[in-house]
């Protein structure tokens, strides 16, 4: 089971800073997504105006989500599948267990969920004697390292070349030992050489979704792999794992938001892979499941609608958020100690394991707002966390010495006279002792971040500009 950890976020954020292979990891990936994310939308003039219309679709789905859900229920039991309802994560992996054990299965391949690694589906299975074989290349080598994942879309994310080679080589000893790693093509083709008996042999396949549509009961996945259509057609049980959120009314709502989803997670116009899965296989079908099964997971969904955090619901799990965070870029995502992470994990983590055990994520954000800026859904991520610190506040949470200089804050900003006098003198005390050392010294800047954004320069010849001057300069 995933012992949650975000209560030590301090502690994993130190480590993290001193990991020299996670920051090589960082520094290498991270600047890609966000240029393949700008041209790809610079080639799409109306994006904006469909981002609009991507939150419109998913308030209004989450607004009516009661009818829209029986609605989906209806259609699945009509194409031959059934869905199993799921209050929690118990329930779910219950739900998947004798699904699993009503067709003996003893291997299970499994295409990439989060709200799989949110109930921990395979570490039930593998207690139960039934093998998962994760078949997304990145959750292929977490699981050969035992890790979560550090990134919503790009497991893998924190790992390194010579990562990957050390675990093909510990797991497959089979293989010659003399084999060569020198090229990315080599790690695809060894995996790929591993996993096809296994989506051969297994009883079942596990699959997320990133969708489901009312109007025709289907589930959608998108892959740029083509694993998870081998997972989902091969063997002889389909079982979708999907939170209530992911449903939309209508074929045309599911395609508009896939329009905004791949460019804002990979920079591409689609996905490699787009499929869409309705029932059980029928007598004229060429291939597909004897048996089509969806286990709909509500897991604390349900207690945010109506609630401040609703918009949290609209997520479509592209992961530009952290893409674009530059906490997330300094220390990757396994810092924040549980499924999600990044600003969208600090948002979800807290409504779904508790405030006191996360209390700390609300509070890594830089609020520069560009997590909002590049939400495809227009989540208002800075306000939500605002919300959560709120929370945090009133129930105690934070440290005494937060606690009092909030409260003295308060105080003076309550007070417009005494507030102005106090930063004069604040002012005041950094002149004289920028003064007494001689210069004025340039504070190091976050990843991602510029003096122009830290400290827009001030006119005039102040001490705050001549101090901004010092951090656009190095030193003055």
């Amino acid at each position: 089971m995933h012992v949650a950890t975000s209560s030590a976020f301090k502690r994993n954020a130190q480590a993290a800073l001193g990991d020299a292979g996670l920051q090589k990891a960082l520094a290498r990936s991270g600047p890609s997504f966000i240029a393949r994310r700008a041209a790809a939308v610079a080639a799409l003039p109306e994006f904006d105006r469909l981002r609009d219309t991507a939150r419109d679709i998913k308030n209004h789905a989450l607004a009516n989500l009661d009818f829209y859900l029986e609605a989906y229920e209806a259609k699945v039991l009509a194409s031959g599948g059934k869905v199993h309802w799921c209050s929690d994560a118990e329930a779910a992996r219950a739900a998947v267990l004798g699904i699993c054990q009503a067709a003996n299965a003893r291997t299970v391949t499994k295409g990439k969920s989060m709200i799989g690694e949110e109930i921990a589906i395979n570490d039930h299975l593998e207690r139960h004697g039934i093998t998962p074989v994760e078949t997304d290349l990145g959750e292929y080598i977490i699981q050969l390292r035992h890790e979560l994942p550090s990134h919503i879309i790009a497991p893998a994310f924190h790992l390194n070349m010579e990562d990957w080679e050390t675990a093909f080589r510990a797991a497959h000893t089979d293989l010659p030992s003399d084999r060569s790693f020198t090229e990315r093509r080599d790690i695809l083709v060894e995996a790929r050489e591993k996993l096809r008996s296994k989506f051969l042999a297994a009883d079942v396949g596990i699959t997320g979704a990133n969708f489901l549509i009312a109007e025709t009961g289907s589930s959608v996945i998108v892959t740029n792999e083509g694993n998870g259509d081998l997972t989902q057609t091969l063997p002889r049980v389909h079982i979708v794992l999907a939170s209530i959120e992911k449903c939309v009314p209508t074929l045309e709502d599911a395609t508009s938001l896939l329009r905004v989803l791949a460019r804002s997670a990979t920079g591409q116009d689609f996905s490699v892979y787009t499929t869409f899965s309705t029932g059980a296989r029928r007598p004229d079908d060429l291939d597909g499941p004897d048996e089509y099964h969806v286990v709909l997971i509500d897991n604390g969904r349900s207690a945010m609608l109506g609630t401040e955090f609703q918009d949290m619901l609209r997520c479509i799990r592209c992961a530009a958020c952290m893409n674009h965070c530059p906490v997330y870029s300094a220390v990757g995502g396994h810092a924040y100690g549980w499924v999600y992470p990044g600003p969208m994990g600090a948002v979800l983590t807290p409504s779904l394991i508790g405030v006191d055990k996360a209390a700390h994520l609300p509070n890594a954000s830089t609020f520069c707002g560009k997590c909002e800026s590049v939400c495809p859904v227009r989540i208002p991520l800075p306000k939500l966390m605002r919300h959560w610190r709120e929370r945090e506040f009133e129930r105690h949470l934070t440290p005494s010495t937060t606690r009092t200089n909030l409260a003295l804050w308060g105080f003076l900003a309550r007070r417009p006279p005494l507030y102005r006098l106090a930063t004069r003198a604040a002012a005041v005390g950094l002149g004289l002792l920028g003064r007494r050392k001689g210069r004025f010294a340039a504070m190091p800047l976050a990843r991602g971040w510029t003096a122009e954004r830290d400290l827009p320069a001030p006119e005039g010849d102040t001490f705050f500009a001549r101090y901004a001057k010092a951090q656009r300069t190095g030193g003055v």
